[in-house]
């Protein structure tokens, strides 16, 4: 009697259960997807298996409630939210709705996750919603929760954000030399929207670009590189970069010319960002520590703060941000904390840039009004991304602007110098 083949042998089955992994881990265990994917896909061999086990899950995530709706057309009974039967659906679904993958494929190898479980039933509705010709809407539909509260924040701008989180984001790279703008727009075959921005369309490996091993960019979204560009040119002075893990904001101070002091909590994080300084071959002072326990021996000309936040501005490239449900009145009270404790340690006339990758006014318009320890000093459009102007003196994007350039996050940025 011949053995039968286990289910992990089966080509592309290992990157399937990785992708039903890592949908557990964002939905019943609340975890972020950038970091529960690594430990997830470590177990896979090939570089390509490992890319569509991540893709699968995204996908997955960015479409949930489409996909959810046409589950839910297709059964008699609906299934359980947790039910693993609809997970699997999830993302065998996206697979044919969004990856453009062969039905065969998808079923031989989303099947074998139900092993003991309804795969009849799974294989029927696959069958039903794929043979129906079903299509999925030209944006995401929001989970409600996210759908009331961004209907009440950004009425008018609500329908240009869902729009905005339909494809992934293209691949924004933070140049160390801006004067040579034109020569790696030209050399990387991309598109510049700032001095020092070069976008590309979504590219394999990203330590095989040209560039790369040499440190002549990092990758860093355009909206995320702005609030380093409101402090304008170091020349020698000091800068505070205060949760500066990875390392994008660093690296742009340091080759603007400020003397940089880098400060993050987890140690973790800073050997990633002190990898990147390498590279690069800038230099800053990389501090592990506690913001709200450190204290500097010396004023700053000035401090980037950066602060933790609920991060639903980077959706459109996390979008398990859109299921996970942040505590922001813990967030807003860290926040309002490390402003304060911040703007002790600015030497006068310098200036206090805060910044969050949030679409939530409480992180962020709402912490400018309520901050009152320094002066207010405007945004402008002078260092401002093609396509940008500020917003009642701040600075506020989200991913339904730059649409016809690939979108943007969602970011807010603040500024104050001390008198």
């Amino acid at each position: 009697m011949a053995r039968s083949t286990p289910a992990d042998e089966v080509p592309g089955v290992p990157a399937r259960r990785a992708a039903l992994r890592m949908l557990d881990a964002v939905l019943h265990r609340g975890d972020p997807l950038d970091q529960a994917a690594p430990p997830i896909l470590r177990a896979i061999e090939r570089a390509d298996d490992r890319a569509l086990a991540l893709a699968i899950a995204q996908e997955s995530l960015r479409w949930m409630a489409d996909l959810d709706a046409l589950i839910d057309g297709a059964t008699k009974q609906p299934l359980p939210e947790d039910a693993k039967a609809r997970s699997v659906l999830r993302l065998m679904l996206a697979q044919a709705l969004r990856l453009n993958l062969p039905g065969h494929a998808i079923v031989a190898t989303g099947l074998p996750l139900l092993m003991g479980g309804p795969r009849r039933l799974a294989h029927g509705v696959f069958s039903a919603v794929t043979k129906s010709g079903a299509k999925l809407p030209e944006a995401p539909t929001l989970p409600p929760a996210v759908a009331v509260r961004w209907q009440l924040t950004w009425p008018e701008r609500i329908g240009a954000i869902a729009q905005g989180l339909a494809e992934p984001p293209p691949l924004d790279l933070t140049l160390r030399d801006p004067a040579q703008t034109a020569h790696w727009a030209e050399r990387l075959g991309g598109q510049s929207l700032a001095p020092g921005h070069i976008r590309l369309a979504r590219a394999g490996a990203i330590e095989a670009l040209d560039g790369f091993s040499e440190g002549a960019w990092w990758v860093q979204d355009l909206a995320a590189s702005v609030p380093a560009r409101l402090l304008g040119e170091g020349k020698g002075r000091r800068a505070l970069d205060l949760c500066a893990a990875p390392g994008g904001k660093t690296l742009q101070l340091a080759a603007a010319g400020w003397q940089v002091t880098a400060l993050d909590k987890s140690a973790r994080r800073t050997e990633r960002l002190a990898e990147n300084l390498k590279r690069s071959g800038l230099t800053a002072q990389v501090v592990v520590a506690d913001a709200l326990n450190w204290q500097p021996e010396h004023p700053f000309d000035a401090i980037l703060l950066d602060a933790p936040c609920s991060a639903t501005g980077t959706c459109r490239r996390h979008p398990d941000v859109l299921h996970r449900h942040a505590n922001l009145a813990e967030l807003t009270a860290l926040q309002s904390a490390m402003l304060d404790r911040a703007a002790t340690w600015l030497a006068p006339g310098g200036t206090l840039v805060y910044a969050v990758c949030s679409l939530e006014r409480e992180e962020g318009e709402l912490q400018a009004l309520a901050f009152d320890k320094l002066t207010p000093a405007p945004v402008t459009e002078a260092g401002l991304p093609d396509g940008l102007t500020p917003a009642n003196g701040h600075f506020r994007s989200d991913p339904g602007m730059l649409g016809e350039q690939g979108g943007i996050d969602g970011f807010f940025a603040a500024r104050w110098v001390k008198g």
